[in-house]
């Protein structure tokens, strides 16, 4: 595909323009071979039609509509593939281009780049930060991923790992040094991974099992992170030395230590119940045995490369007792593996330790009588070979690799990722009410519930299990599930399994319920109690408020204190953004997850416990996505305090770990912004800084801004009587219900109104239509009255001074930039004439948004102070105009067909996937 340029790249970034060009013109060439010179020129045609209504401002898009006319039904499903392909290249180019930008900065050593570990740890240093000081946070710093399975990830696992060969390919070509010889080998695989993908179905036949799920998480941690793990270490250490000298101890962060350890990942894959009917007790052993078995088997190449490496001869260096006693050890207990080392390796301690570790390895895998019990010990007999190198001058004859197998062995252990478990508050209420055979028990107060269960909890006295086979499918699931995670944690040790999380949670009933379950089948099972780790997820705004008071409301119990001093005296407490945004909108759902962690952190220090927080973000804005260190930076004081716990979820995990040096960089950005906000809490406990908090009259404007943009959205999405059938016929939603790329229904329970539908479907319907309501409605209606009631310069300072707002509006300013409301009066076609009033409402605030954010930031285009960006979105516009277009008529027909059509229904499920490429956002 020839490049028609519509916007000028400054020279940084040329030679993504030059990437781009290569892959369209594989991509021209792959539609030449597989449908002719004639594809090539109805797609060219269509593109054409789509830059030039773009650059006369068409907003009929009548050129367009024109051409798109005239395609045969099999040019259409044609088309879209070709356009998909098309945004995937480009996709691809811009990550390629994040490394060179990346490499680019390493290389010129005048300036760090933003957000890297280089850069915040000299603005410490800069800022007075002692050494000592940030050793103590560093100390304490806990950076926790989560992955997750939601269905946002458009993009099919065999698709991924081709675009991950293009990657390859492309970061092969930054090497000046190719020959033309490599680079037309490298440029040949690249056609054929394109060419390979355009004969690969784009939605799967059916959905994904829990264990589909998991191979693609599999897939992220054992091919990506466990190779960037050991370097994120180093470059913190780097970063540390180089801004406070020689007296920083080499190593000091990423020492032995487990508790020095900063990175761990955790995964919902095969815990996350909510909703989910194919997750259960089962798949928690599954996921468990999965999890164990794809981490060792990272572990026996490793080793097995350490042996041929580590050949040091006791007959030239030393090597410390220990190692040559243990080896004497194995070989008594291990006679058949000793018998099978070669004579030549016997004055070779190293090689000779390492196979028997190999061979203990393989026999955990196979559940043999040596196996080892626990990774402390693997991690011991390693750890022997690198006090060895230590003291017998192996610094540079092989200890930085020792040192890097056990960063990997201490971070993801036997068993790779923590999984996390969650459930319904609400059946858990019913089981609990079938438990003690109470009919009532669902209508009792929150108060009178808790009273019943802290006394049950206190005198030990709870009823046996029932007998399961006269118990309800929910009960015989609920027993098992407490039972498995008793006897997971003594099969695959505590960090195999993490926080157990109450969804939907509104008292401290549902807390105290959940422990109240486990204890008593774990007794009743004769397992030994399990100290459970309940987080309690506050979903919707009203949630978020009642927060405070249902901590208090636990830490008041004697009861449940008792029981958080065995997790170190400390409660997690989970927030979620999409369902609060769902309820009430983005302002109010901001504001109230302020509000709530600043309120819960007063809490707990009053009550002398800990608090910390895991923060349920997903991919897009109204979901707690966008500019995530924006966000950290932007939290309430003393919410961080070193501790960040987040979920990555759906196309989120391919956007940001999806290649080795992105991974990396986006750990660095999280690292660093927690670690920055965590110092500002100290400077300011110190009386030495006023950063985190609002400045005056900033906590009024807010109360006002969430207030109004709160009572507006909600008139709208659940007071407006006509809405839900307008949003069914203006979005594509019963298309995104019928895709396959979850194994969990889109629903939490029957029913078609917005309440019963999940945040993740509601935000990814949406944003097909590039009308981003979820982000924006209400924001124009409460802006406007801000600035009427506290004034256009009050506003502007609190901007300039407050993170918090700061990133809000900045969020919203991007879902104005990504939203079209030219695309929106497309999709407007759909709905019965009588309801369109609808969508003018909508418009019309999209306008005094708009307008408002320009006159606040003082600019006359949306990202005027983030090029790039609007750089990207405004290069993507005219390839993403003829997927909506053909949607929308394909929409039309599909509906008329009473839905029946499944040719059509394809179709439609390859517009989905690639508007969601082109606009780089699902759910």
């Amino acid at each position: 595909m020839e490049e028609i340029r519509i916007v000028d790249l400054p020279e940084k970034d040329r030679p993504l323009r030059a990437d781009v060009s290569l892959l369209g013109s594989l991509v021209g060439r792959m539609l030449v071979e597989q449908g002719g010179q004639s594809l090539l020129q109805r797609v060219e045609q269509v593109r054409r039609a789509a830059i030039v209504d773009r650059e006369r401002d068409d907003r009929s898009g009548a050129g367009l509509e024109q051409v798109l006319g005239q395609l045969q039904a099999d040019e259409v499903d044609q088309v879209i593939h070709a356009f998909s392909a098309y945004m995937r290249t480009v996709n691809l180019a811009e990550k390629v281009h994040r490394i060179r930008r990346r490499r680019n900065y390493q290389r010129a050593r005048s300036a760090a780049q933003r957000g890297s570990l280089d850069e915040v740890i000299g603005s410490l240093k800069t800022a007075g930060v002692s050494l000592a000081q940030l050793q103590q946070t560093l100390a304490r710093l806990s950076i926790q991923p989560v992955f997750t399975a939601h269905p946002t990830e458009a993009t099919r696992r065999t698709l991924q790992e081709k675009e991950y060969e293009i990657v390859l390919r492309l970061v092969d070509r930054l090497n000046p040094e190719l020959t033309p010889e490599e680079e037309t080998i490298s440029e040949q695989r690249m056609l054929s991974a394109i060419s390979s993908a355009w004969q690969t179905r784009l939605v799967s036949h059916s959905r994904p099992t829990v264990a589909d799920e998991l191979d693609n998480i599999l897939f992220y941690i054992t091919d990506i992170l466990y190779r960037v793990v050991p370097v994120f270490y180093e470059s913190l250490n780097e970063a540390v030395e180089k801004h406070y000298g020689p007296e920083f101890v080499s190593g000091a962060v990423s020492c032995c230590a487990p508790q020095r350890l900063i990175l761990r990942f955790g995964s919902w894959v095969g815990g996350d119940m909510d909703g989910n009917p194919n997750v259960h007790a089962g798949t928690i052993l599954d996921t468990l045995r999965m999890q164990r078995k794809a981490i060792i088997r990272r572990y026996i190449p490793e080793l097995n490369q350490l042996s041929r490496s580590l050949s040091q001869s006791l007959s030239e260096i030393s090597v410390n007792e220990e190692v040559q006693l243990r080896q004497t050890q194995y070989a008594e207990r291990m006679p058949e593996v000793a018998g099978k080392i070669v004579d030549r390796y016997l004055d070779m301690p190293y090689r000779c330790l390492l196979r028997f570790v190999i061979a203990r390895l393989q026999d955990t895998l196979d559940e043999g009588v040596m196996a080892y019990a626990s990774v402390a010990e693997f991690v011991a007999d390693v750890s022997l070979i690198e006090q060895s190198l230590n003291d017998n001058k192996g610094k540079h004859a092989g200890l930085f690799a020792v040192q890097r197998l056990l960063l990997r062995a201490r971070t993801f252990g036997f068993h790779m990722a923590t999984l996390d478990v969650r459930q319904d508050a609400v059946l858990h209420r019913q089981v609990m009410a079938e438990w003690l055979d109470d009919p009532q028990w669902l209508q009792r107060s929150i108060a009178e519930r808790t009273r019943l269960l802290v006394k049950g909890l206190e005198q030990d006295d709870w009823p046996a299990i029932p007998a399961m086979e006269h118990r309800s499918a929910d009960m015989q699931r609920t027993v098992e599930v407490f039972r498995v995670l008793g006897e997971a944690r003594q099969q695959f040790g505590e960090a195999a399994t993490g926080l157990f999380i109450i969804s939907m949670s509104q008292g401290a009933d549902d807390v105290l319920t959940a422990l109240a379950l486990a204890g008593a089948v774990q007794k009743n099972a004769g397992s030994a109690a399990v100290a459970l780790d309940i987080a309690p997820l506050l979903e919707t705004v009203d949630d978020l408020q009642a927060g405070p008071e249902i901590l208090s409301a636990l830490l008041a119990e004697k009861v449940y204190r008792r029981h958080l001093e065995k997790l170190q005296s400390r409660q997690v407490i989970m927030v979620g953004y999409s369902d609060s945004n769902k309820d009430s909108g983005i302002a109010a759902s901001r504001w109230a997850l302020q509000q709530a962690q600043s309120q819960l952190v007063d809490v707990g220090q009053a009550q002398g416990m800990a608090v910390v927080f895991f923060h349920g973000r997903g991919g897009t804005i109204s979901r707690g996505g966008g500019n995530l260190v924006n966000g950290i930076l932007g939290a309430p004081a003393g919410s961080v305090n070193g501790y960040m716990r987040l979920t990555e979820q759906g196309e989120v995990i391919n956007r940001k770990y999806g290649v080795r040096p992105i991974a990396l960089r986006n750990l660095e950005l999280l690292t660093g912004a927690t670690l920055k906000h965590s110092m500002e809490s100290e400077l300011l406990a110190a009386g030495r800084s006023t950063a985190l908090l609002p400045p005056e009259g900033g906590a009024e404007l807010m109360q006002m801004l969430s207030q109004t943009a709160r009572r507006h959205y909600q008139a709208m999405v659940y007071q407006q009587a006509e809405f839900t059938d307008f949003f069914r016929a203006f979005t594509p939603i019963d298309v995104i219900e019928r895709l396959t790329i979850g194994s969990r229904p889109p629903s939490r329970r029957s029913g078609a109104g917005i309440a019963n539908l999940r945040a993740i479907p509601w935000v990814f319907s949406w944003a097909q239509t590039r009308v981003g309501l979820p982000g924006v409605f209400g924001m124009g209606t409460a802006l406007q009255q801000a600035i009427a009631e506290f004034g256009m310069e009050a506003l502007r300072s609190c901007l300039q001074q407050w993170p918090f707002l700061r990133a809000l509006i900045e969020d919203v300013e991007m879902v104005l930039a990504k939203s079209e409301l030219r695309i929106g009066h497309r999709y407007a076609t759909l709905v019965v004439p009588e309801q369109r009033f609808l969508f003018m409402q909508i418009e019309e605030e999209f306008q005094r948004a708009h307008t408002a954010v320009l006159e606040l930031k003082q600019m006359n285009s949306l990202l005027d102070d983030q090029p790039t960006l609007q750089r990207n979105i405004r290069l993507r516009n005219p390839y993403v105009d003829p997927l909506h277009m053909l949607q929308v008529d394909l929409l039309h027909r599909w509906r008329a067909s009473e839905r029946q059509d499944e040719r059509l229904l394809k179709a439609l499920m390859a517009t989905v996937n690639g508007i969601s490429l082109g606009i780089q956002n699902t759910g």
